[in-house]
């Protein structure tokens, strides 16, 4: 850590506005004029919107993260999280992964925890959910769906069968809709490496409250998505939720039960809860209340942006919608962070500070290989409606360039390229979540003998006493 008299930038989270705030700092500032301490739990970054596509096998887990220290070398960089903040004293408690927590001053403070799942009291949904939000969960869907595939090409057993081939989805937002069109896809590839399984054998299901999918990219385009995934095979049932999900048994309001040994969990996002702990002015929904400078509200050295705050759109309110919010996507949160770079370091040096104001340029979806739905804004009121193969072409072009670094972006496209020519992998890696058990199993003591008298018989005994007796002559 620095030990420095600088003034210190303390940066709370490294994903989106984290990682993109810092690097803009840093590039704003001048040579020693502060500190950049960025902490965050994990030591990268991860690009969301890949993380379908690498449940899927299209890209490598490896392309979707940013290694924090390597994009930041001119930052510090903790790997712990911020348990208190101390607004009075400026001074935020740091809890390491190993060790004793300490405290750490600052004198400006950027807010970027992000989101976390959002999930309801639902029985079972703990113990059985999948979620979406983490390279680590991609990985873990991938090699479980295929797990499941060995099962059912392995056993005899109806039962076993058919919930290994049943895989629920909830949540029809862009994460949902992507992932259960990227998993089908693996599946259906997988199919063909496998005598007893067909797809015709799976059964895949995708749960919705709202009474549409995709409301990102319109009505038009969600229904075309919507009837897509059908005519895939893909069952999809609308206002309605999942009520319960114990030992695999789904149970969805409209009275449809399955027995399903995958339960995918996509049904949106809520601030991250650490939040509550900072003093902060929060929203009813829990954001951090933020000016449209991105200042937090009543304060003049704290910025928040992207999914943990609430931003006022400003180009919306501008068309007439009143009380408008800026929605939790990576468009605006990579924009978000530049403005709120710059209002750091014109914060630092006296300046103004400058409003955030965007406007939406669209929205992508990828929904497998070679299909996907996009809305282009070419105006105010002109819309560019996309569906298919060009579609998932502006999808991969989007997102293509906007992960961070042309270390990633060259990998990704490397990865995207490689898959024209071959075969998708796919083999299970389960091990990966237990990668000690084996060894441990080979390791540890072997048991005694059943016949092997105990330690504290009579025969034990003698023999105990007869060598103590030796070793005192």
């Amino acid at each position: 850590m620095s030990t420095t008299e600088r003034p210190r930038i303390l940066v709370v989270g490294g994903g989106y506005v984290g990682l993109y705030a810092a690097r803009r700092i840093l590039k704003k500032m001048r040579y020693g004029e502060a500190t950049v301490t960025v902490v965050d739990p994990r030591s990268y970054m991860t690009y969301q919107p890949f993380l379908p596509e690498a449940a899927a096998g299209s890209i490598s887990p490896r392309h979707v993260v940013v290694p924090l220290r390597r994009v930041l070398p001119k930052a510090e960089v903790l790997t712990g999280r911020v348990s208190t903040i101390d607004q009075d004293r400026k001074v935020a408690t740091i809890a390491p992964l190993v060790g004793e927590a300490y405290e750490l001053p600052f004198d400006y403070l950027v807010i970027a925890l992000g989101a976390i799942s959002r999930t309801f009291p639902i029985p079972g949904l703990a113990e059985q959910g999948i979620g979406m939000k983490g390279v680590e969960e991609a990985i873990g869907l991938r090699n479980h769906v295929l797990e499941q595939l060995d099962k059912a090409d392995s056993t005899n057993d109806e039962d076993v069968r058919r919930k290994a081939l049943t895989f629920v989805f909830v949540g029809g937002g862009f994460a949902g809709a992507e992932t259960v069109g990227e998993v089908e896809d693996m599946a259906r590839d997988a199919a063909k490496y496998y005598p007893n399984v067909k797809r015709e054998d799976m059964r895949f299901v995708l749960v919705d409250a709202a009474d549409k999918i995709l409301p990102e990219v319109g009505p038009q385009l969600g229904k075309w998505g919507l009837e897509h995934l059908q005519k895939r095979g893909i069952e999809v049932y609308l206002s309605t939720s999942m009520e319960s999900c114990t030992g695999g048994r789904v149970v969805l309001k409209n009275g449809l039960e399955v027995d399903s040994a995958t339960i995918v969990w996509t049904a949106g996002v809520k601030p991250n809860p650490a939040l509550a702990r900072f003093g902060l002015p929060l929203g009813p929904r829990g954001h951090v209340d933020t000016a449209a400078t991105l200042q937090v509200r009543g304060t003049d050295y704290i910025w928040a942006a992207g999914d943990n705050a609430q931003v006022p759109d400003l180009a919306a309110r501008e068309e007439g919608v009143e009380n408008a919010w800026c929605p939790p996507n990576a468009q605006h949160a990579l924009r978000q962070a530049k403005v709120l770079g710059d209002n750091v370091i014109s914060g630092m040096r006296g300046f103004p500070q400058q409003e955030y104001k965007h406007a939406n340029k669209g929205a992508v979806a990828g929904l497998g290989l070679h299909k996907g739905v996009a809305m282009v804004r070419l105006g105010k009121k002109v819309k560019l409606k996309i569906k298919g193969r060009l579609a998932w072409y502006f999808h991969r072009g989007y997102h293509g360039m906007a992960v961070p670094t042309w270390n990633r972006k060259i990998r990704v496209f490397a990865d995207w390229t490689l898959a024209m020519f071959l075969k998708r992998e796919v083999v299970s890696l389960g091990a990966m979540e237990n990668p000690r058990e084996e060894f441990y199993e080979a390791a540890r003591p072997a048991p005694a003998p059943a016949d092997a008298r105990p330690v504290g018989d009579k025969a034990g005994s003698e023999q105990a006493g007869r060598a103590e007796k030796a070793k005192a002559s």
